[in-house]
C-alpha cells in the first residue's frame, strides 16, 4: 500500500541476516502517499540530533517519520537507535483484535493514538492458536498437535521457530505462559499440559514443560495427577512463579468452580505438590484471566450469580497480595451492559497499568486503567460483525523495536 510506514518483515529462524526487507502498515481506512518531501531538519541537523528527536516518538510516529526521507529511514533502522535509553521505556500495550473466527486477521489498537492499524501477524495460521507476549515479544502455538511454536515480535516482524516441546502430544488442555527479561533479552516459556487419566474421569495429569532460551532446550519439570480438578487454558509468569487456573473435574466437593495455583519455576526442588499450593479464589467465577500489571499478579474474572454460579453478572479485578486475591475495582454497570450480550467467558489481557476487556460476541472494546482506576471504551473498532456467529478476540503485546527472540 502506498505511502505506508515500514514494517520490518523477514523471518529468523536462528540465523543473523544483514539485509533487511521491509513491508507496511496503515491506520485503518487511510490512503497514503508514497512520494514524500523531506522537512528543513533533515539537512540542518546532524544524525545525532535527529536520532535524538526521533527516539521519543511514539513506535506508531516512527514508522510515519522514517517515510520523510532515506535519511530518517536509515537512522530509525539502525541498530543505535533501537537501543537508544528512550527506546528502552515502558510503551502502552497495544491490542490485536482478529476479526475473522477463522483466519488470523484483524487489527492493532493503539491506545496512545487511539487509533487502529491494519497489520499482519506473522506466522500464526488460525485465530485460536495458543498466545502469550511479554515485553515485545509474541509466542504462538497451533491448536491442533500443540508443537507448533513460533516466538516473534510482531512489529518487526523477527520469529525463531522452536522445537517440539515434550510430554504428551495430544493434550486435553494446554496453557502457554512467557516472561521476558528486559536487561538480558532472554525468555522463559511454560506450558501446561492437563491429559484425564483413562477410564478415570477424576483423575487428572498435569505436567509442566519450561523452555529456556539460553539453553533452547525444553525441560519437563513436574509431572503430577490431581484428583477433582484438571487444568485449563490461563497461565502466566511473575516474578519467578508460574500461576495457572484449574477447573473442578468431580470427583471431590467443591465450592469453586475454579483455582490458582502458584508453582515455582525458579526454585522448583522446593515446591510442594500443587495440590498445596492452591490459591482460593473470592468468590464464584464464570472465567478467570490472568495477566501481569507493575509486576503483580491480577485476575479478571466473570462474576457468576449466587443462584446460578454459571450465568455472569458483573466482572471484577482482583490482585494477588500475599497470597491473597484482594479485589481492586469491579465494572460498573452502564459499561457491562455496553457489551449487549455478554457470554459468561470473554477475553481478557493486559500489560503494564492497562487491561483490555473484550466480548467474544462483539467488537466493543473497553480498558481500565489500573493506576487511575479509570473505566474507557476504546475507538470504536472499524469492523463491524457481519454474522451472528461471529466471534471476536485478541491479545495484548507492548510494541517495541530493540527485542528480537
Amino acid at each position: 500500500m502506498a505511502g505506508d510506514p515500514p514494517w520490518i518483515s523477514h523471518y529468523d529462524y536462528g540465523a543473523q541476516r544483514q539485509t533487511r526487507e521491509f513491508d507496511s502498515f496503515l491506520e485503518f481506512g487511510e490512503e497514503g502517499d508514497k512520494e514524500g518531501t523531506a522537512v528543513s531538519v533533515d539537512i540542518l541537523l546532524p544524525d545525532e540530533l535527529v536520532e535524538l528527536i526521533l527516539a521519543y516518538l511514539p513506535i506508531a510516529s516512527i514508522f510515519r517519520a522514517s517515510s520523510v526521507s532515506k535519511r530518517w529511514y536509515e537512522i530509525v533502522t539502525s541498530g543505535r537507535f533501537l537501543w537508544n535509553p528512550s527506546q528502552l521505556l515502558s510503551q502502552k500495550p497495544w491490542y490485536f483484535m482478529f476479526t475473522s473466527s477463522d483466519e488470523p486477521t484483524g487489527l492493532a489498537y493503539d491506545p496512545t493514538f487511539r487509533k487502529w492499524y491494519a497489520i499482519e501477524l506473522p506466522y500464526i495460521e488460525a485465530s485460536n492458536w495458543f498466545i502469550a507476549s511479554s515485553y515485545g515479544l509474541v509466542c504462538f502455538m497451533d491448536n491442533d498437535s500443540r508443537s507448533k511454536l513460533c516466538v516473534c515480535n510482531p512489529i518487526t516482524k523477527r520469529c525463531r521457530m522452536l522445537e517440539e516441546p515434550p510430554g504428551l502430544k495430544f493434550s486435553d488442555y494446554s496453557a502457554l505462559a512467557m516472561s521476558v527479561d528486559r536487561k538480558l533479552g532472554s525468555y522463559t516459556l511454560t506450558i501446561v499440559k492437563s491429559k484425564q487419566i483413562p477410564e478415570d474421569f477424576a483423575h487428572w495429569e498435569i505436567s509442566v514443560h519450561i523452555y529456556d532460551s539460553n539453553k533452547g532446550t525444553w525441560m519437563t519439570t513436574l509431572t503430577e495427577v490431581l484428583l477433582g480438578w484438571r487444568g485449563g487454558s490461563d497461565s502466566v509468569i511473575c516474578n519467578g512463579v508460574l500461576y495457572f487456573l484449574v477447573y473442578t473435574a468431580g470427583g471431590v466437593p467443591s465450592e469453586s468452580r475454579h483455582a490458582l495455583v502458584a508453582y515455582n519455576i525458579s526454585d522448583r526442588p522446593l515446591q510442594a505438590t500443587l495440590r498445596r499450593s492452591f490459591i482460593s479464589l473470592p468468590c464464584p467465577l464464570t472465567c478467570g484471566r490472568l495477566m501481569i500489571i507493575r509486576e503483580k499478579l491480577v485476575m479478571v474474572g466473570g462474576i457468576g450469580k449466587h443462584d446460578r454460579i454459571d450465568i455472569i453478572k458483573g466482572i471484577g479485578i482482583w490482585v494477588l497480595n500475599d497470597g491473597k486475591l484482594e479485589e481492586v475495582a469491579r465494572m460498573p454497570n452502564k459499561y457491562f451492559q455496553g457489551f449487549g450480550e455478554f457470554d459468561d467467558v470473554f477475553a481478557s489481557s493486559g500489560l503494564d497499568d492497562l487491561i483490555y476487556i473484550q466480548s467474544y460476541g462483539s467488537s466493543a472494546l473497553l480498558t481500565f486503567d489500573m493506576k487511575r482506576r479509570q473505566w474507557k471504551w476504546t475507538q470504536k473498532c472499524p469492523v463491524t460483525k457481519r454474522f451472528p456467529l461471529q466471534l471476536f478476540t485478541g491479545f495484548c503485546f507492548e510494541p517495541r523495536l530493540e527485542i528480537a527472540p
